[in-house]
């Protein structure tokens, strides 16, 4: 891919992120620095859709990231920004009140956090038949599950957590992102695993994630817990 593609597929999947729309190439050019005419941002949508980086929703609509497209940009424009001062304070603070808990406690608490900084769902694993999970609603409440049809598939993800965790649990050894075909627990979906000192922390959402935020707080929880 020529570096202008690159960068409108990058701007495309992170306008996306934000807005949970179809992003349209009159956007693109608003909210970018890419210097090219409308007709030239077209003509590159057009080739990103028909090499299956992109797809378009319904008729007259702009057009939305592929699997294929949110792993290209976790290869090439991924980066790891650090946490604002207040989302600090919150983990840092958590991790005072509860630091003559045990782990497990802190873990959870920690759990809890995350689940409201990065509005996800948040898996902890301490041991294989051993899973916590929080914030299931912060799922429910995301476009890509509003389809009742699409409901009921998060119920039998939610409902099989235990038994992924269980195959997975001595696969982790560093820090992981699987999204679609390659994540275990949802096809549609993107999850981010680490290990920490007693287990598996993860942030499971769909692939529209903040990936780059939610690094950075598994980062945090590696680091820290």
């Amino acid at each position: 891919m020529d570096s202008r593609k690159s960068a409108l597929l990058s701007q495309i999947i992170k306008q996306h992120i934000k807005t949970a729309q179809p992003i349209g190439s009159k956007l693109v050019l608003e909210k970018s620095k890419i210097d090219v005419s409308p007709a030239t941002v077209r003509n590159d949508m057009a080739t990103l859709e028909k090499d299956g980086y992109i797809a378009q929703p319904y008729t007259s609509a702009g057009r939305i990231p592929t699997e294929k497209g949110y792993k290209y940009y976790l290869d090439n424009f991924l980066k790891f920004p650090s946490l604002n001062n207040k989302e600090i304070k919150i983990l840092v603070d958590t991790l005072k009140k509860y630091d003559e808990e045990s782990l497990e406690l802190t873990a959870k608490a920690m759990g809890r956090r995350l689940a409201d900084l990065s509005r996800c769902t948040i898996l902890i694993g301490f041991d294989p038949d051993h899973v916590y999970y929080t914030g299931v609603a912060n799922l429910l409440r995301k476009p890509e599950f509003i389809n009742p049809e699409r409901m009921y598939d998060l119920g039998l993800v939610i409902d099989h957590l235990d038994k992924v965790m269980n195959q997975i649990f001595d696969e982790i050894d560093d820090t992981v992102i699987k999204i679609g075909e390659n994540n275990p627990f949802d096809g549609k979906c993107s999850v981010i695993l680490t290990p920490f000192t007693k287990g598996i922390f993860g942030i499971l959402g769909p692939m529209r994630m903040d990936y780059e935020h939610n690094l950075s707080l598994i980062n945090f929880i590696k680091q820290n817990v």
